[in-house]
Parts: C-alpha cells; structure tokens; sequence
C-alpha cells in the first residue's frame, strides 16, 4: 500500500470520536483531552509510526491511564511517615468525607440562618475536642504556612528570638530564617548550638522583640553536653511563645516520649503551638495553630491568613481524622507484633519463598527521631527490590545488608494478596 492509499484509509477524527469503546475508554477525561489523544495517534499513524490497522487500539490504549498521573504505591518500606510517598496515608472515613465534600457543601454557610457561616467549623471543632488545653484553632495550607504566619502576625517588622540549636532546615533546602524572614520578621539567634538556658532569652530581650520561637526536633536529635530552656520557662517571658511542635503529636504518647506534644505544650503556657496534620495525626496536609484565643483571632484576621487558608477538601478530611477510628499512621505506629508477624509468615507461605527475619521499622519524618519499631519482614534477593517498584501497582520496600525486606507494617490487610502477587511477579523474574 502506497503512503497515500495508507493515510487514505486511515479512521476520520470523528469516527473515533464517536466509537463507543473510545468514548467509554475516555470517560474520565475532558473532551478536549480525548481528541487530543486521538490527534496525536493520527498524526503518528500519517509519519508511519503506527499501522492503519493499530490506530484504534493505540487510542484505546492512550486513553487507558487515569486522568492524573499520580501513581498509588504499596508502602512495605516499614517507614510510617515517608514523605517521598506523601506522608500519611488518610483513612477510609477521611476518604469518604472528601468524596461527600466534593461537591456543594455548606462549608461557609450557616443552613439555619441561611447567611455566611465560619469557614471550617466542624473541623475547627473536633481539634478543640481533640485538645482540650486549646482555646482555639485555626487551620492553613501546610506547617511552614503556619510558621510564616504566626511569627508574621506577631513580630511583623521586629525580631524573633530563636535558640542557635533550633535553627533547623525542614527539608528540601528550605531553613528556618529565610522563612520567617520572607514576610519581615528578623531572626535573632541566641545561646549556643548545643545549650542554650532562659537567661540567654532574657538578656536577648528588648522593645524589638516580637516574639520568641521554640522548635522542637521532631525529626533530628543532638545528645552530648546539651540543654534548652522548656515551654514551661519560656511562657513566663512577657512577649509571645510560638511553639513549633512539628510532627502532629496532639497528646502525650509513651511509644514517643521524647516528642512534645499540643496538649502539653499549650498547660505547660504555649501562646500558640503548630504542626502538620499529615504526619503523627495521621492527616491531610494541613498547618494546625492551636492556642489562646486572642492570639489564634489576631492570626485568622491577618491579610496573610486568607492566602494560606485550606480548601474544603482539606476540612473534611481533616475533621473525618480527628471524630473517626484510628487512621493509618497510629495504627501502623501500634501494630500488634503478632499480627505482624503472622501476616508476614502468611505472606512468605502464599509466594513459596523468602525468610521471614526481624527487621525495625522507623517513625519517618513527621517524628520520632531515633525510635525504632521492632518488627519482622519478608528477605527476598536484592534483585527484587527494583523489580516490585516496576510492577502494577509499584511497591516500595528497602534494600539492607545485601536483601530486598518487605515489610507489612504500613501495608493494610486488604492489600496482601496484591502485594503476594507483586512479589511471585518479582520473584518470577530474578
């Protein structure tokens, strides 16, 4: 067949567009979306890339990927809080909620009255239920939109004093000055990396003095000769404590005792504590301030804060997390080591292969520095590490001394016989 005869007989746009498999394959798309795809096959039919006879399929199989390009991942890495794999995972009440908000809700409305309501109420709610110690609650985009605003709206155009040992980066080369800086606070450092005392704040003290930061090191420990002065020393300073709690710890957890936690925080005099709300809460991402309430007002008032504020989305997971059962991230904090290890064995025994060895499992970057959470995994050849993360769905377990672990901790139930069937696909080809 000459070229001419092959583009002659190639399908019209239209007649594509009109085929019923097309149209149910592009369903989840735009129509704009569809006859692009199917312009772009016959245009690579025309330059001889793709026979006549294989255009349908092509377009059939170009419209085959859903419409976002976010890909879901089994986490068998043993790491609860992986950012790399968007932190917490949200549980199925948290989905549920964002499915029922997504469309016209009444998440600025009053349906009593039938005028403007305050935006986020239930959520805002179920935090001060969560965390009795707080007088209010407001909720922004992320805990680095949080940081910005609350040393913004309290030390605007003067100084915020901020321990040497607690000048952090919080990831992706992003630091603690240059952030506070960015709306006009000044950082004044005090004391030294390893200790600093009260005394050091107080002799730091003066009338550009806008407030006073504490971060707390969720995600980094220095031991050794060290020192810092508590919430409980700070708060009798006469200027604001903004306390940076970090990693979501609401209350006192004994897995985590050396991770501050909001309820704490706030009766040892914290003025305003924040964190994220997708890590140890087990959240969306989310910046939560929670504090006095005439603090917690001046911050929602601030011209800043509506830039920063949340979608609807973002509130109804995050209130379905706080009133519904134990979401993913406590729950693979406080596995049951028997039920650990029995889905483990389980799995090794549906796959015929591989040695079920301790393994510890970690925190992850929303807290916990340094604890370890003993557990069993599943030792497969190194080989199989890469090939579970080509496989549908990808599955990311870790590579340790010279073997690929595969562990359940963060893998729910429902997903093991997908995960047995990744791992024969795996094993299949080493």
């Amino acid at each position: 067949m000459s070229d001419t005869d092959a583009r002659a007989a190639l399908p019209r746009t239209d007649d594509l567009l009109a085929d019923a498999e097309v149209i149910a394959a592009g369903s989840g798309l735009g129509p704009d979306e569809v006859r692009r795809v199917v312009r772009t096959v016959l245009a690579r039919a025309r330059a001889g890339e793709v026979a006549v006879d294989e255009v349908r399929p092509a377009v059939l199989a170009a419209l085959a990927p859903p419409p976002s390009s976010l890909a879901p991942v089994l986490n068998a890495t043993g790491v609860v809080v992986h950012t790399n794999l968007g932190r917490a995972p949200l549980s199925t009440a948290a989905v549920e909620a964002v499915v029922r908000a997504a469309g016209h809700t009444d998440v600025e409305l009053d349906l009593a009255t039938g005028r403007r309501g305050r935006r986020g109420a239930g959520a805002v709610a179920a935090l001060l239920a969560a965390v009795p110690t707080a007088e209010a609650a407001l909720v922004v985009n992320n805990a680095a939109a949080a940081l910005l605003l609350a040393t913004t709206a309290l030390a605007g155009g003067r100084e915020v004093l901020v321990s040497r040992g607690e000048m952090v980066e919080i990831g992706d080369g992003f630091r603690l000055p240059p952030l506070v800086e960015s709306a006009g606070a000044r950082i004044r450092e005090v004391g030294m990396t390893n200790r600093t005392t009260l005394r050091d704040y107080e002799a730091a003290l003066g009338p550009a003095t806008g407030a006073v930061l504490k971060v707390h090191p969720s995600n980094y420990r220095v031991t050794g000769f060290t020192g810092s002065a508590s919430v409980l020393e700070l708060a009798g300073l006469p200027v604001p404590l903004v306390v940076d709690a970090g990693s979501g710890l609401l209350t006192p957890d004994p897995l985590l005792p050396d991770e501050l936690d909001a309820t704490t925080a706030l009766a040892d005099g914290a003025d305003v504590v924040l964190f994220s709300g997708d890590k140890l809460l087990g959240g969306p991402q989310a910046g939560i301030l929670l504090g006095r309430a005439e603090v917690v007002e001046s911050l929602r008032r601030h011209p800043m804060a509506r830039a920063l504020r949340v979608d609807k989305l973002t509130l109804a997971a995050l209130e379905a997390t706080l009133r519904g059962p134990v979401a993913p991230v406590p729950a693979s904090l406080h596995l049951d080591p028997a039920e650990h290890a029995r889905r483990t064995a389980a799995l090794r025994d549906a796959v015929g292969a591989g040695e079920v060895v301790p393994c510890t499992g970690r925190v992850g970057g929303g807290g916990g520095a340094g604890v370890e959470l003993p557990g069993v995994g599943l030792a497969l050849p190194e080989g199989c590490a890469g090939r579970l993360r080509a496989g549908t769905p990808p599955v990311l377990a870790r590579v340790e001394g010279g073997r690929c672990l595969v562990d359940l901790r963060c893998v729910p139930e429902s997903e093991d016989a997908t995960l047995a069937a990744a791992v024969r696909a795996a094993l299949a080809g080493d």
